[in-house]
């Protein structure tokens, strides 16, 4: 059995619950402070439009003010409204807060199904084991794990759940996982940030904005148009304080509407392609100033965080020029830049700087929302980590078929309720038959092992007091159904899942985990199936467990020898109730329970 203790564990670990139930009592009075003062701001407008009615009055009635006067309420109350807007801001991060940290506790204990997102999109039914380890869907191993708030960020932690790293890749993200555990404060910011992202940012659209090809103005558009914008100044200077005649201007102002006319198509292709990714970039601004002031220690998560400076200049001081023009582009549809502009050839000088900023900064785009994307799967992972103290980061081993672990649990059950249990396949024993009556806690042995390699081979730390794994492909048949509309009995639907196992051990060290083997046959067929099955997958290099509760099947292994080895759970018969321990012992179960069972539930056998 594997010997030693967890790597990467925290000197002092800080103690999750107390440290959620403290941020939550945080943002709990900040929300209070900031609800009492929206009312008096709320009672200040209301007091305000109450003096600027009887104002109203008084100058349109007994004439006692002049109308001016009314200015005055009417600046106060814009003033009201802009502070107001703020506070109510305040309020509304605050119960983002507080939506944030109590998810965080309920995920802790285990009524955490259904308050995150459950990642049905990225659910596969064709996935060797995604449906039957319970990876997405409600209740599933990315609703726990998943804290990002992008849908980028949710693709990624997706993406290192379905798809094992390699053992570099993997140490890798352990340390940076291991550095952002007790980084509460930063990965709160990472979450409720990026809930403005989640609601405001199209990332595909701004990346591809990025990416698009260039605007073709011509040659030096900008030099000339800024050139003809200089001359129309000095002309209506020297007009105006009669250096020359009107003939220098009238030139100036026909060179500068010439100039405008000929890159009118393209500014306008600019002016309607720039609007949403720069109001996109805007919102990704905040996040990235906030991560910019970051310094990590972790390769990894250093890496990403240089990935946000281009050319020695920060991303958010890079997007902040982009919103200087676009301001500027806005101002374009003001009275009096209306009347200048044309001389000034306003809107294409903007458009072209517009232009040349996308060109400079454009290809960044994509580069800064996957390294946000890639930050968030790892704070998911922190996050879990932090809230799991008993976890620890498994020991990869980079050659051999082995899998052990001390004290081993399922890691969407909570600590208070999962039993552990050591398990060790891999060496001389390369196939464990499972055997134990319904309910005992087979299927959940199963899930353990696989959802615990999943997160081992995603960089996560793992349920379990000390954990040894080596490259191994997990290839599951635990969940499996019939299909309707691909008009599947589940008993091919299940020789297929095999089918691809088999393919899968060919292919890579593979770890199977079978669940009632075939059980939708006869006995006899069952365990001729059954053997030739695992003596294929144990050929090809695999190793891994069956369970099963037709005693038939432990028989298999006598015909393996000491490379297979059979254990059980049993279960006991207390005053008409059947209680189990789901504790793994040696050797093959002797009873069975179903009779018991189905007469507990009434019925007569």
């Amino acid at each position: 059995m594997v010997q030693g203790s967890c790597i990467l564990r925290a000197v002092e670990p800080i103690d999750p619950a107390n440290e959620y139930r403290k941020r939550l009592g945080e943002w709990e009075g900040q929300l209070r402070r900031a609800h009492r003062e929206s009312i008096r701001f709320g009672n200040y407008r209301l007091g305000v439009a109450a003096v600027a009615v009887l104002m109203v009055w008084l100058s349109l009635g007994p004439h006692v003010i002049t109308p001016w006067l009314l200015l005055i309420p009417l600046a106060v109350f814009i003033g009201l409204v802009i502070e107001h807007e703020r506070v109510a801001g305040r309020e509304e991060f605050a119960r983002r807060g507080i939506r944030y940290y109590q998810r965080a506790l309920r995920r802790m204990g285990d009524d955490w199904p259904g308050t995150g997102s459950a990642g049905a999109l990225f659910a596969d039914p064709n996935h060797v084991y995604s449906g039957d380890l319970d990876l997405f869907g409600k209740g599933s191993l990315f609703e726990l794990i998943s804290t990002a708030r992008t849908v980028a960020g949710e693709r990624h932690l997706a993406d290192w759940l379905l798809n094992p790293a390699s053992p570099e890749a993997v140490r890798e993200r352990q340390r940076a996982v291991a550095e952002m555990r007790d980084a509460v404060q930063l990965r709160e910011d990472l979450a409720l940030l990026g809930e403005d992202i989640r609601a405001g940012v199209h990332a595909e659209l701004i990346s591809a904005w990025g990416l698009a090809p260039p605007v073709p103005f011509f040659a030096g558009a900008r030099w000339v148009a800024l050139a003809v914008a200089c001359a129309s100044i000095v002309a209506f200077v020297g007009f105006m304080a009669h250096w020359f005649g009107s003939r220098p201007l009238v030139a100036a102002i026909a060179a500068a509407l010439s100039v405008g006319f000929a890159v009118r198509k393209h500014t306008a292709q600019v002016s309607a392609g720039a609007d949403t990714p720069a109001h996109d970039l805007h919102i990704l601004a905040l996040l990235l100033a906030r991560l910019e002031h970051v310094r990590f220690d972790s390769p990894l998560l250093e890496r990403l965080r240089a990935a946000f400076d281009t050319g020695g200049v920060p991303a958010s001081k890079r997007i902040h020029r982009l919103e200087r023009w676009m301001e500027l582009l806005d101002s374009a549809d003001h009275l009096l830049v209306r009347i200048i502009g044309p001389p000034l050839v306003w809107r294409h000088q903007v458009a072209m700087a517009i232009e040349a900023w996308r060109r400079e900064s454009g290809r960044d785009i994509g580069r800064w929302i996957a390294a946000i994307a890639e930050l968030e799967a790892i704070s998911s992972l922190a996050s879990f980590s932090f809230e799991h103290p008993g976890a620890c980061f498994p020991e990869i081993v980079a050659d051999g078929h082995l899998f052990e672990a001390r004290a081993l649990r399922h890691p969407m059950i909570s600590a208070a309720r999962s039993v552990a249990n050591d398990v060790s396949i891999g060496g001389g024993r390369k196939l464990t038959i499972v055997s134990g009556s319904n309910m005992s806690g087979k299927s959940t042995l199963l899930r353990s092992i696989g959802l615990n390699s999943v997160l081992a081979w995603a960089g996560a730390p793992v349920t379990a007091e000390a954990m040894r794994i080596s490259p191994l492909a997990v290839g599951a048949s635990i969940r499996i159904v019939d299909s309707l509309q691909d008009g599947k009995s589940r008993f091919y639907a299940e020789i297929t899942r095999l089918r691809q196992i088999v393919e899968l051990a060919g292919a890579r060290p593979a770890l199977f985990l079978l669940d009632e083997l075939l059980s939708g046959t006869n006995s006899h067929d069952r365990r001729i199936g059954a053997e030739a099955v695992v003596r294929t997958l144990l050929q090809r290099g695999a190793i891994g467990l069956v369970t099963t509760h037709d005693l038939a099947l432990t028989r298999i292994e006598e015909e393996f020898g000491g490379a297979a080895v059979n254990v059980h759970f049993e279960d006991r018969l207390e005053d008409g109730r059947v209680s189990f321990d789901y504790r793994l012992k040696p050797g093959i179960v002797t009873r069975s329970n179903a009779l018991e069972l189905m007469r507990i539930v009434g019925l007569e056998v």
